[in-house]
């Protein structure tokens, strides 16, 4: 049998145990919870567009160009470049980054590569150690510093998709 897990807020693990008290246990509910989403229908997907781009032009008053031309420069993107994008995610296509948002996601990516070099570094050491019959000693100061740079950058990747999504939903 596979194992499923994941890490929530201790606030929502509280809530979410005191709810599964009365479902028959935590495991119960979350098998039921799965095998409900799983009989859910899925939602619709939209194929990746394919095929040659086609010229559309849509007419806006003065007003609004300067409207256009703000809310893009706020994005970072071109007024067609912001256009297309709405567009894109009205249509479900995949999420719509714009340049800084793009550099951002990179930035979090290298960083959380770096981390995860220097964890196979240490993992290396610590197993020539043993083989060499020395004990392991692990520095419980340098794994607290690579745990919070690990949530740092996963709540920075979290924070970017949520905004990004908030935006093209028009939450934001």
């Amino acid at each position: 049998m596979a194992l499923i897990s994941l890490r929530v807020s201790d606030e929502v693990a509280v809530q979410f145990s005191a709810l599964a008290a009365t479902q028959g246990g935590k495991s119960a509910l979350l098998r039921r919870l799965i095998a409900d989403a799983l009989a859910a229908p899925a939602p619709r997907m939209l194929a990746l567009p394919v095929g040659r781009p086609e010229k559309v032009t849509v007419r806006f008053r003065e007003s609004e160009m300067r409207q256009l031309a703000e809310v893009s420069h706020q994005r970072g993107m071109t007024r067609t470049g912001w256009i297309v994008a709405l567009v894109r995610s009205r249509l479900a296509s995949p999420v719509q980054h714009s340049p800084s948002e793009h550099e951002a996601l990179r930035a979090i990516v290298r960083e959380l590569n770096r981390v995860g070099g220097n964890i196979n570094q240490i993992a290396r050491a610590a197993n020539t150690s043993v083989l060499q019959g020395r004990a392991v000693e692990p520095d419980p100061s340098a794994i607290q510093e690579a745990k919070l740079v690990i949530e740092r950058e996963l709540a920075q990747l979290r924070n970017a998709l949520h905004g990004n999504a908030d935006y093209w939903d028009g939450r934001r």
